[in-house]
């Protein structure tokens, strides 16, 4: 049985950045991967440049919305194992309590919802800024979070009959690799 890690973007407007994440994920991650994106201070709108971006790529844009990361905070949201911000302002807010303690990193990209310029430039940086979101996330999917499946039967042996320990993302350095990709 192949695991499901359920993944939240985070930014502030939930506009751009964090909406353009969760098309990419969810239509990269082959169903291993299930991404949603919420905001800090959700503008309610989501950027027509960051849907093109997504059409472009030949990503499903249904249902793509700006909300409120309250939406995730509540007892009966989807359990969530990766958190991740893209965005300055979201990485220095306080989050709210996200039950089961994801495992968080920062990967702060330019908003390219406040580009100025002319429409050129302002589609260069939503180009740019979707360019990186596609990289980082091409370098989580190569990451070997397989190694953390195991046959429900082996999670229940006593360790001492194991022949190695069961991964954690701790023992695998995950933490590191994502905060790394982030640096990318």
């Amino acid at each position: 049985m192949t695991a499901r890690y359920n993944v939240l973007f985070l930014c502030t407007g939930n506009s751009a950045r964090s909406i353009m994440a969760e098309g990419l994920l969810n239509h990269k991650g082959n169903g291993r991967f299930r991404a949603f994106s919420a905001g800090s201070h959700p503008s309610g709108v989501v950027r027509p440049e960051a849907l093109k971006q997504l059409e472009l790529g030949g990503i499903a844009t249904e249902g793509l919305r700006s909300k409120s990361w309250d939406e995730f905070a509540v007892p009966d949201a989807p359990p969530i194992q990766f958190i991740f911000t893209v965005c300055d302002n979201a990485a220095n807010e306080v989050c709210p309590i996200w039950p089961g303690h994801p495992m968080t990193a920062h990967w702060g990209i330019p908003d390219p919802a406040g580009a100025g310029g002319t429409p050129e430039e302002i589609a260069r940086a939503f180009r740019d800024a979707f360019s990186v979101l596609d990289r980082r996330i091409s370098l989580l999917l190569a990451l070997p979070l397989a190694t953390l499946e195991m046959p429900p039967a082996t999670l229940e042996m006593p360790p001492a009959t194991l022949a190695m320990p069961p991964a954690t993302l701790e023992s695998l350095g995950i933490h590191q690799e994502l905060d790394r990709i982030g640096r990318q």
